[in-house]
């Protein structure tokens, strides 16, 4: 650290690097520079932000002097700029996916585990407080084992044929894109809720706009319409059914082509005793259900799991959305830097690049069984 003062840069100038660039001033840091997509756009979003350095290139980056380095940008190069900064004794807070296949994020996670830095990953809706507040019901033994585990992840805005971005580029993107790019983040928290993990699935995938413009769009933008139509190779739309390592059955239905759905993260555990739902649009509240009655449950700093309660910000009835829960993912990714060098403690529940390399390793056994039709393990 220096002298006591968090210095940090940003990768990527979009809107998710807007969204690590405010969590980073509130949870104290000094954001000190930004590389952007060119030289000439990051001397532009640093005069913009007011920071001080418009860094040319990742070797400029790693040479400066930071503590941290928040990535943000294409997911083509989340393991190289990932493998540099902590090479070079960065901590790194990296978007996912950690990786465009499963070898590089075996890569990326391999140079975490060597380097011993704090590495973070923003699964960031274990970071609501009603998702702790879920985690804990359900793995109480009141709850009862769950026997199902089910949901779905609902966006829209690749409905529009002209909608279109890096993210449909498998080079840029990945092979995978609604279920690598939002389908990681329903299984991290089903697994992450359950304390089980998905051991085998069986899936299909659609892609129901077969050509989209070739442009740059930014996420959840439209396409000029300029430019020619290339074909669509990434799905829309994902389904998968799975087992865990305790044998509970699972489905998921993942897509971006569900009109009015904005972000539907709809995860529903059903066990012996109670059932849980936990709706990312509706965040403050958790449903219990039971046999005789069901319940709601208000996200509120005075009762509820001890978790629950720190990641409180805002007394009940006050709404916390996505903007708080993104900062909580950053402020406890910054405590476990001062752990680090001896200053309190780190605070569980922080996604690492293991839980990278977890996702990675489902989507690879997804896109196996699209291949194979049949089951796959992971």
């Amino acid at each position: 650290m220096n002298n006591g003062v968090r210095k940090v840069a940003i990768l990527g100038a979009g809107m998710i690097g807007e969204v690590h660039r405010r969590a980073a001033i509130l949870a104290g840091a000094q954001v000190v520079g930004v590389m952007a997509s060119s030289p000439e756009r990051s001397r532009e979003v640093a005069a913009q932000w007011g920071v001080e350095h418009a860094f040319a290139s990742i070797d400029e980056v790693v040479a400066s002097d930071i503590d941290a380095v928040h990535i943000c940008t294409p997911n083509s190069s989340h393991v190289p700029f990932s493998i540099a900064a902590l090479e070079a004794g960065k901590h790194v807070l990296c978007e996912k996916p950690l990786g465009v296949s499963l070898e590089t994020a075996q890569q990326a996670a391999a140079a975490a585990e060597k380097a011993g830095l704090v590495n973070t990953m923003p699964f960031a809706y274990r970071f609501h407080p009603i998702a702790r507040e879920m985690r804990a019901r359900v793995q109480s033994e009141e709850f009862g084992a769950p026997n199902l585990i089910h949901g779905s992840y609902l966006q829209d805005w690749m409905l529009d044929p002209m909608a279109s971005g890096w993210r449909v580029d498998p080079q840029a993107g990945g092979p995978s894109r609604a279920f690598g790019d939002i389908g990681s983040h329903w299984c991290d928290l089903a697994e992450w809720v359950t304390g089980e993990r998905i051991v085998q699935v069986v899936a299909d995938t659609s892609i129901a706009i077969p050509q989209r413009p070739a442009g740059t769009a930014a996420s959840f933008t439209t396409a000029s319409g300029e430019g020619p139509l290339v074909d669509v190779t990434t799905e829309d739309s994902a389904l998968i059914l799975f087992r865990t390592d305790r044998g509970t059955s699972g489905s998921a239905v993942i897509s971006q082509l569900a009109a009015g759905r904005k972000n539907r993260l709809w995860l529903e555990v059903d066990g012996a005793v109670h059932s849980a739902v936990f709706d990312q649009e509706h965040a403050e509240e958790l449903w219990i259900g039971g046999d005789a009655e069901s319940i709601t449950v208000v996200r509120d700093p005075n009762h509820g799991s001890a978790e629950q309660r720190r990641l409180s910000q805002l007394p009940a009835g006050h709404a916390q959305g996505y903007a708080q829960c993104f900062e909580n993912f950053v402020a406890d990714s910054y405590a476990a830097i001062d752990a680090y060098v001896g200053n309190g403690e780190a605070p569980e529940g922080l996604p690492t690049f293991a839980d990278g390399l977890r996702a990675a390793q489902i989507c690879d056994a997804m896109l196996r069984s699209v291949d194979s039709r049949a089951w796959e393990t992971v």
